[in-house]
Protein backbone atom coordinates (compact mmCIF):
# COMPACT_ATOMS: atom_id res chain seq x y z
CA UNK A 1 0.00 0.00 0.00
CA UNK A 2 1.00 3.40 -0.73
CA UNK A 3 2.48 6.05 1.86
CA UNK A 4 2.12 8.89 0.35
CA UNK A 5 -0.79 10.09 -1.43
CA UNK A 6 -1.01 10.26 -5.05
CA UNK A 7 -0.56 13.97 -6.72
CA UNK A 8 -1.79 15.20 -9.89
CA UNK A 9 -2.61 18.13 -12.39
CA UNK A 10 -6.43 16.94 -14.01
CA UNK A 11 -8.38 18.78 -16.03
CA UNK A 12 -12.62 18.08 -16.47
CA UNK A 13 -15.82 20.19 -17.94
CA UNK A 14 -16.96 22.99 -15.79
CA UNK A 15 -19.54 25.62 -16.76
CA UNK A 16 -19.38 25.43 -20.34
CA UNK A 17 -15.65 25.37 -20.15
CA UNK A 18 -12.32 22.92 -19.23
CA UNK A 19 -11.42 23.48 -15.93
CA UNK A 20 -8.10 22.60 -14.15
CA UNK A 21 -7.24 21.71 -10.73
CA UNK A 22 -4.68 19.83 -8.66
CA UNK A 23 -5.85 16.47 -6.85
CA UNK A 24 -4.35 14.61 -4.45
CA UNK A 25 -5.39 10.65 -3.40
CA UNK A 26 -4.80 9.72 -0.10
CA UNK A 27 -2.43 6.79 0.21
CA UNK A 28 -5.47 4.25 0.68
CA UNK A 29 -6.46 4.99 -2.68
CA UNK A 30 -10.33 6.33 -1.47
CA UNK A 31 -11.52 8.59 0.81
CA UNK A 32 -14.88 11.41 1.19
CA UNK A 33 -14.35 14.12 -1.09
CA UNK A 34 -12.77 18.06 -0.50
CA UNK A 35 -12.97 20.79 -2.43
CA UNK A 36 -9.94 22.89 -1.35
CA UNK A 37 -10.75 26.31 -2.49
CA UNK A 38 -7.81 28.85 -3.35
CA UNK A 39 -7.25 32.66 -2.25
CA UNK A 40 -7.17 35.68 -4.10
CA UNK A 41 -3.42 34.90 -4.88
CA UNK A 42 -4.28 31.57 -6.82
CA UNK A 43 -3.78 28.16 -6.83
CA UNK A 44 -0.49 28.68 -4.90
CA UNK A 45 2.29 26.31 -3.70
CA UNK A 46 0.38 27.10 -0.59
CA UNK A 47 -2.77 25.83 -1.71
CA UNK A 48 -1.74 22.38 -2.75
CA UNK A 49 0.47 22.01 0.41
CA UNK A 50 -2.89 22.13 1.99
CA UNK A 51 -4.33 19.77 -0.71
CA UNK A 52 -1.55 17.42 0.03
CA UNK A 53 -2.52 17.28 4.05
CA UNK A 54 -5.82 17.24 3.58
CA UNK A 55 -4.78 13.63 1.39
CA UNK A 56 -2.50 12.68 4.21
CA UNK A 57 -5.50 12.90 6.75
CA UNK A 58 -7.75 10.51 4.28
CA UNK A 59 -9.61 12.81 2.04
CA UNK A 60 -9.76 13.00 -1.51
CA UNK A 61 -8.77 16.41 -2.43
CA UNK A 62 -9.60 18.69 -5.51
CA UNK A 63 -7.86 22.05 -6.06
CA UNK A 64 -9.79 23.48 -8.92
CA UNK A 65 -7.75 26.60 -10.20
CA UNK A 66 -10.45 29.28 -10.68
CA UNK A 67 -7.87 31.85 -12.55
CA UNK A 68 -6.63 29.05 -15.31
CA UNK A 69 -3.17 28.79 -14.49
CA UNK A 70 -2.30 32.77 -12.95
CA UNK A 71 -1.00 33.39 -9.84
CA UNK A 72 -0.40 36.84 -8.61
CA UNK A 73 2.82 38.70 -7.00
CA UNK A 74 1.48 41.12 -5.03
CA UNK A 75 -1.95 42.29 -3.81
CA UNK A 76 -2.85 45.00 -6.80
CA UNK A 77 -2.58 41.71 -9.12
CA UNK A 78 -4.69 39.56 -7.11
CA UNK A 79 -7.44 42.06 -6.65
CA UNK A 80 -7.54 42.71 -9.95
CA UNK A 81 -7.68 38.71 -10.62
CA UNK A 82 -10.10 38.53 -8.05
CA UNK A 83 -12.18 41.43 -9.44
CA UNK A 84 -12.36 39.43 -13.12
CA UNK A 85 -13.64 36.60 -11.48
CA UNK A 86 -17.58 37.51 -10.55
CA UNK A 87 -19.11 35.30 -7.77
CA UNK A 88 -21.58 33.59 -9.68
CA UNK A 89 -18.61 32.55 -12.08
CA UNK A 90 -16.91 31.23 -9.72
CA UNK A 91 -19.44 29.26 -7.99
CA UNK A 92 -20.94 27.88 -10.90
CA UNK A 93 -16.90 26.76 -11.84
CA UNK A 94 -17.23 24.97 -8.62
CA UNK A 95 -20.20 23.28 -8.72
CA UNK A 96 -18.50 21.88 -12.04
CA UNK A 97 -15.62 20.50 -9.72
CA UNK A 98 -17.88 19.12 -7.26
CA UNK A 99 -19.26 17.03 -10.14
CA UNK A 100 -15.75 16.08 -11.10
CA UNK A 101 -14.82 14.56 -7.91
CA UNK A 102 -18.10 12.76 -6.89
CA UNK A 103 -17.33 11.06 -10.09
CA UNK A 104 -13.85 9.90 -9.70
CA UNK A 105 -13.85 6.25 -8.62
CA UNK A 106 -11.71 7.13 -5.46
CA UNK A 107 -14.61 9.40 -3.95
CA UNK A 108 -16.57 7.68 -1.04
CA UNK A 109 -19.91 8.99 -0.56
CA UNK A 110 -22.85 11.41 -2.70
CA UNK A 111 -21.69 14.78 -0.88
CA UNK A 112 -18.29 16.67 -0.44
CA UNK A 113 -16.98 18.68 2.18
CA UNK A 114 -16.02 22.64 0.81
CA UNK A 115 -12.71 24.10 2.45
CA UNK A 116 -11.67 27.27 1.90
CA UNK A 117 -9.26 30.81 2.26
CA UNK A 118 -10.00 34.95 2.07
CA UNK A 119 -11.98 34.56 -1.59
CA UNK A 120 -11.73 31.18 -1.25
CA UNK A 121 -13.77 31.54 1.92
CA UNK A 122 -15.94 33.54 0.56
CA UNK A 123 -16.69 31.26 -2.21
CA UNK A 124 -17.20 28.13 0.16
CA UNK A 125 -20.54 29.70 1.70
CA UNK A 126 -21.66 30.62 -1.58
CA UNK A 127 -21.18 27.34 -3.21
CA UNK A 128 -23.21 25.16 0.18
CA UNK A 129 -25.62 27.81 -0.15
CA UNK A 130 -26.43 26.83 -4.24
CA UNK A 131 -25.28 22.82 -4.28
CA UNK A 132 -26.38 20.75 -1.86
CA UNK A 133 -24.29 18.01 -2.65
CA UNK A 134 -22.01 20.37 -0.28
CA UNK A 135 -22.54 18.97 3.38
CA UNK A 136 -19.89 20.39 4.62
CA UNK A 137 -18.26 23.93 4.66
CA UNK A 138 -15.57 25.67 6.43
CA UNK A 139 -14.67 28.86 5.85
CA UNK A 140 -11.56 30.36 6.43
CA UNK A 141 -11.60 34.05 7.40
CA UNK A 142 -13.99 34.01 4.45
CA UNK A 143 -14.38 37.57 2.17
CA UNK A 144 -18.07 37.70 0.74
CA UNK A 145 -17.45 39.67 -2.25
CA UNK A 146 -20.85 40.81 -3.32
CA UNK A 147 -22.73 40.73 -0.10
CA UNK A 148 -24.37 37.85 1.60
CA UNK A 149 -26.26 34.92 -0.44
CA UNK A 150 -29.29 33.58 -0.24
CA UNK A 151 -28.84 30.36 2.32
CA UNK A 152 -32.43 28.95 1.90
CA UNK A 153 -31.55 26.19 0.20
CA UNK A 154 -28.46 25.09 2.32
CA UNK A 155 -27.71 21.72 3.60
CA UNK A 156 -24.30 21.78 4.50
CA UNK A 157 -22.86 21.90 8.18
CA UNK A 158 -20.65 25.32 8.46
CA UNK A 159 -17.59 25.59 10.67
CA UNK A 160 -16.02 28.90 10.43
CA UNK A 161 -12.41 30.25 11.58
CA UNK A 162 -11.70 33.68 12.54
CA UNK A 163 -8.86 35.83 13.58
CA UNK A 164 -9.94 38.17 16.17
CA UNK A 165 -7.44 40.86 15.06
CA UNK A 166 -8.96 40.44 11.13
CA UNK A 167 -11.10 44.16 11.16
CA UNK A 168 -11.93 43.48 7.67
CA UNK A 169 -14.97 40.83 9.48
CA UNK A 170 -15.25 42.31 12.26
CA UNK A 171 -17.42 40.40 15.63
CA UNK A 172 -20.85 41.92 14.84
CA UNK A 173 -20.52 40.88 11.31
CA UNK A 174 -19.89 37.04 11.81
CA UNK A 175 -22.88 37.63 14.21
CA UNK A 176 -25.12 39.22 11.39
CA UNK A 177 -24.07 36.24 9.60
CA UNK A 178 -24.77 33.65 11.86
CA UNK A 179 -28.08 34.87 12.48
CA UNK A 180 -28.68 35.39 8.99
CA UNK A 181 -27.42 31.36 7.83
CA UNK A 182 -29.52 30.19 11.25
CA UNK A 183 -33.05 32.05 10.07
CA UNK A 184 -32.89 31.46 6.45
CA UNK A 185 -31.84 26.98 6.86
CA UNK A 186 -31.99 26.36 10.25
CA UNK A 187 -28.79 25.49 10.42
CA UNK A 188 -26.75 26.80 13.15
CA UNK A 189 -22.74 27.81 12.33
CA UNK A 190 -20.48 27.28 14.46
CA UNK A 191 -17.78 29.84 14.08
CA UNK A 192 -14.11 30.54 16.14
CA UNK A 193 -12.74 33.38 16.68
CA UNK A 194 -8.62 33.58 17.38
CA UNK A 195 -6.73 35.26 20.24
CA UNK A 196 -3.72 37.07 18.74
CA UNK A 197 -5.07 36.05 14.81
CA UNK A 198 -5.70 38.66 11.77
CA UNK A 199 -6.41 37.83 8.43
CA UNK A 200 -4.52 34.58 6.87
CA UNK A 201 -3.42 33.37 10.19
CA UNK A 202 -3.05 30.04 8.12
CA UNK A 203 -1.26 30.96 5.62
CA UNK A 204 2.81 29.84 6.41
CA UNK A 205 4.09 31.02 3.24
CA UNK A 206 3.36 34.56 4.51
CA UNK A 207 5.20 35.12 8.04
CA UNK A 208 3.64 38.42 8.43
CA UNK A 209 0.04 37.10 9.00
CA UNK A 210 0.65 33.28 9.96
CA UNK A 211 -0.39 32.32 13.74
CA UNK A 212 1.23 28.67 14.86
CA UNK A 213 -1.19 28.38 17.41
CA UNK A 214 -4.31 29.28 15.73
CA UNK A 215 -3.33 27.52 12.49
CA UNK A 216 -3.04 24.20 14.24
CA UNK A 217 -6.53 24.48 16.24
CA UNK A 218 -7.81 25.25 13.43
CA UNK A 219 -6.76 22.08 11.31
CA UNK A 220 -7.35 20.07 13.82
CA UNK A 221 -10.85 20.94 14.69
CA UNK A 222 -11.32 21.44 10.75
CA UNK A 223 -10.46 17.49 10.37
CA UNK A 224 -12.66 16.53 13.30
CA UNK A 225 -15.44 18.27 11.83
CA UNK A 226 -15.16 16.83 8.13
CA UNK A 227 -14.47 13.11 9.53
CA UNK A 228 -17.90 13.53 11.18
CA UNK A 229 -19.97 15.69 8.80
CA UNK A 230 -18.38 13.36 5.80
CA UNK A 231 -18.56 9.58 7.43
CA UNK A 232 -20.33 7.05 5.74
CA UNK A 233 -24.20 6.26 7.27
CA UNK A 234 -24.81 3.90 9.12
CA UNK A 235 -26.51 0.77 7.54
CA UNK A 236 -30.02 0.46 8.31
Amino acid sequence: MATEPTLQNVSFPSAGTTAYGYLAVPPAGHGPGIIVIQEWWGLTAHIKDITDRFARAGFVALAPDLYGGQVAHDSDEALRMMAELPTERGVDLLSGAVSYLLARPETDGDTVGAVGFCMGGGFVLGLAAKDQRVSAAVPFYGVLRDGVPDFSRLKAEILGHYGEQDHSLPPEFLEELRSTIESQSGIVPTFHLYPGAGHAFFNDGRPETYHARSAAQAWERTLDFLRTQLAPADPA
